[in-house]
């Protein structure tokens, strides 16, 4: 590494620290060592992030991507939800809401989306929910989803003639809501950024860091949250676990597939398996 890349580094990392509560500290030091001055402007932004919340989410499909995004400088991170109360994950992690959805800021930067079983499912269901997600989506610079995430974006009408993907298991009815789906871990398409299953939100986190920022603050982020996977077990996909945890895996979704097939169907929108009406 060079002089001006180290300085420039030490730059974007004082940046990164700064966003970052835990280490608030550390970066005011740096920033007094090192002349941060220079730092280029599209280093700081002003963006507006919503991110949905809603009881029965994926917490880790919300808190990858939160943890990432809420390191732009600059950045506003808005935790959106029907109300003000505390909103319980699927696995009861409770989050605190910062504004509800009607009083969102109108123009968003970036929205965002988490995924879920039972919990989307009512999400896709809820007037109040579908009517923000259609409003400030058709808006937003920036459409993006994590896991069955996708499906709530294609239930407000969201990703149609888009590519997205989703989580494995739930791959198949991204075409109900009219998008062409894509087996990828983070999928771009125009605007829309779309995460495969779960633990993808850290994935598609960073690469939105590096797509407003540039890759060395996106590797600083991703350093500083030591994002560096090494499993202990090669069975993240159904390609590479073993054919009966796959097979096991899958069981689980025979209920909840119909179950969501069925409540897009009802909205409108057709599906082939099912001869559903056409939206």
């Amino acid at each position: 590494m060079t002089p001006s890349e180290r300085r420039s580094f030490l730059r974007v990392a004082a940046a990164a620290l700064a966003a970052s509560p835990w280490l608030a500290s550390a970066a005011e030091d740096m920033s007094k060592e090192h002349d941060m001055h220079a730092m280029p402007a599209s280093w700081k932004g002003a963006e507006q992030i919503g991110m949905l919340m809603y009881p029965g989410m994926t917490a880790l499909d919300f808190v990858g991507p939160q943890h990432m995004l809420a390191g732009l400088v600059g950045a506003k991170v808005h935790h959106v939800a029907k109300t003000m109360s505390a909103v319980v994950s699927d696995t009861q992690l409770a989050f605190m809401p910062t504004v509800t959805l009607d009083e969102a800021p109108r123009d968003l930067d970036i929205l965002f989306v988490p995924g879920g079983g039972d919990g989307t499912l009512a999400a896709m269901q809820d007037p109040h929910i579908l009517a923000f997600l259609a409003d400030r989506g058709r808006r937003a610079k920036w459409v993006s989803s994590v896991c069955t995430g996708s499906l709530l974006l294609g239930a407000a009408g969201l990703l149609k003639g888009y590519q997205a993907t989703t989580h494995w298991a739930t791959h198949e009815l991204l075409t109900v809501v009219g998008a062409a789906p894509v087996q990828a871990r983070v999928v771009r398409d125009r605007n829309r950024i779309t995460g495969a299953g779960v633990s993808a939100g850290l994935d598609l986190g960073l690469s939105i860091v590096g797509m407003l920022r540039d890759p060395a603050y996106a590797q600083t982020m991703q350093l500083l949250a030591e994002y560096a996977p090494d499993p202990p077990y090669s069975a993240g996909t159904p390609l590479s676990a073993p054919p009966e945890v796959t097979k096991m895996v899958a069981e689980m979704f025979k209920d909840f597939n119909p179950k969501m097939r069925a409540a897009l169907v009802s909205q409108g929108f057709y599906d082939s398996a099912s001869k559903g009406p056409q939206q």
